[in-house]
């Protein structure tokens, strides 16, 4: 048997990129854009008493223990707000933070340059995300590699192209060819370009959430006014557990909550590295952090959209190596579903793994995060699509794949699933087919049958024989086929060529002004 490390070095032989006929020149026939709505009760591992105790040790946690804010400009505001603060380390009075959060909205939503890729996050809606932020990509042809500007924009493509990834997150391969103090520039004119979704701001820096929010505003033809009253696009900010905000992700927060843009608050907690061993330990430190970044932006700009990410997952205790997709993962992210739900609070989590090549361990771990999103009510998957070796790799393939999955969550969610109509419940076509014979011929079945199951794109469902006569293509070599198939049909999505080009000589001028300092 091969394993998927040895296919870069296979001669790759022909046979179909996908598990149904294709019916136009399209590279796949996928499902129509959509925004899922999550119709299932949640998975709740913990009582009303559990939940509790988790808030009782979170509040525990920022009252005597504290949190250490390395920013001046957050601690002023901390302190104007009452906090007790000893040097950089703030502790918060447990009803400040229980006053601050409710000021938080339960749903908000973020309209990019296309209106019509609006998403709102929070209550049962759940959106899904490309990978981002690896320095590294890996393909079947390449192998490993260091990430490139070509290589992100490949991966823009795959983001655009696929109706089931709902916003463009981070960098989906960091472009370390682009010299760091104008990579945000180039980056995100590409990302606005190529496509018209919701799309994210790293906080590493004043001048990098600045441009940023100034080239959202210019891509969808806002003025600064329009700009600032209704959400257009998003940051991400990670604690640095345990216990601590570090400066360019405060600041970045800060400035985005002041303009009325969302911020996504999510603490980097590994149980056994960064947390404690224990997941009820690893999720109260977690919700902790994320309370206390939550309830300075709640002070500062009164009811900025915010919500409450999770990354609590495990390390390996033989290695320290990061373990993601685990069981201890799965209930870390049902848990803090309760918290969220606890708080009033949206959600995000992540479809990771720890895999090193698109194998079958990549899609069980991958498949295991992806489903305790489902589970926990999560309404944000970061990761969705393109993630391999815990974050280290990003990789086309592993895009596709992952996107055959977030199709099925999509089709498992659809209300016709859950029909029980007469039609559904197809009592005259039992009656008429009788004991022993077969549906596939009856009038219920013709009726139905284009539509009324989950066709793939990818899976490939025929028997061995005819998989091994078309070629035998392993699932990571479809996926290659399509990726490049994809990639030649690509168009971008329409904008204004004036609005094209003012965006053109924004990144001009920035660049001309030395773009974003840097210590290289």
């Amino acid at each position: 048997m091969e394993d998927a490390a040895s296919l870069p070095q296979r001669r790759r032989s022909g046979g179909r990129a996908a598990g149904v006929a294709r019916a136009s020149a399209h590279a796949i026939e996928q499902m129509p854009w959509r925004v899922p709505i999550n119709t299932d009760r949640p998975t709740e591992p913990l009582d009303e008493g559990g939940v509790q105790a988790i808030h009782n040790a979170a509040l525990r946690i920022l009252s005597d223990i504290g949190i250490e804010f390395l920013n001046d400009e957050a601690i002023g505001y901390l302190r104007q707000a009452g906090c007790k603060i000893e040097g950089q380390t703030v502790f918060f009075d447990p009803a400040f933070v229980e006053e601050m959060i409710p000021r938080a909205p339960a749903t908000f939503t973020i309209v990019p340059r296309n209106p019509d890729k609006a998403l709102t996050i929070g209550g049962k809606h759940m959106v899904f995300g490309n990978v981002s932020s690896p320095p590294n990509a890996w393909d079947l042809e390449r192998g490993k590699r260091p990430g490139d500007f070509e290589t992100y924009r490949d991966f823009m493509k795959l983001t655009q192209y696929f109706n089931c990834i709902h916003f463009a997150g981070g960098y989906p391969v960091e472009p370390i060819d682009v010299h760091p103090s104008i990579r945000h520039l180039d980056c995100l004119y590409e990302k606005l370009t190529l496509t018209d979704k919701v799309s994210h701001a790293y906080s590493l820096g004043a001048e990098r959430v600045e441009d940023v929010m100034e080239m959202v505003r210019i891509a969808a033809g806002l003025s600064h006014a329009e700009f600032d009253a209704q959400p257009r696009m998003y940051t991400n900010i990670n604690s640095v557990s345990p216990l601590k905000h570090d400066f360019p992700m405060l600041d970045g927060a800060m400035r985005l909550a002041r303009r009325g843009q969302p911020v996504v608050v999510t603490p980097f907690t590994l149980a056994g590295a960064m947390a404690p061993v224990t997941v009820a330990g690893a999720v109260a430190l977690s919700i902790a952090e994320g309370l206390a970044a939550i309830a300075l932006l709640q002070w500062i700009a009164p009811g900025c959209p915010v919500a409450i990410g999770t990354f609590t997952s495990n390390v390996d205790m033989k290695s320290g190596a990061p373990a993601f997709g685990t069981p201890e993962y799965m209930r870390a992210t049902q848990i803090t579903g309760q918290m969220a739900r606890f708080y009033r609070l949206p959600m995000r989590a992540s479809g990771v793994c720890a895999a090193n090549v698109p194998d079958g361990q990549a899609m069980w771990e991958t498949s295991n995060s992806l489903w305790s999103a489902v589970q926990s009510g999560t309404n944000m998957v970061y990761h969705a699509a393109g993630w391999l070796e815990g974050g280290l790799i990003a990789s086309p393939e592993k895009f596709v794949m992952d996107c055959e999955v977030l199709q099925q969550i999509q089709r498992y969610f659809e209300p016709e699933m859950l029909g029980v109509s007469d039609g559904d419940l197809a009592l005259d076509a039992i009656a008429e087919v009788g004991a022993g014979g077969h549906f596939f011929g009856c009038q219920h079945t013709q009726d139905r049958y284009q539509t009324a199951f989950y066709g793939p794109f990818l899976s490939d469902w025929r028997n061995f024989e005819a998989w091994r006569l078309d070629g035998g293509a392993w699932t990571a070599e479809r996926a290659h086929k399509t990726y490049n198939a994809i990639l030649a049909e690509f168009e971008p999505p329409q904008m204004d060529p004036a609005v094209r080009e003012e965006l053109r000589e924004f990144v001009a001028r920035r660049k001309a002004e030395g773009g974003a300092p840097t210590d290289f």
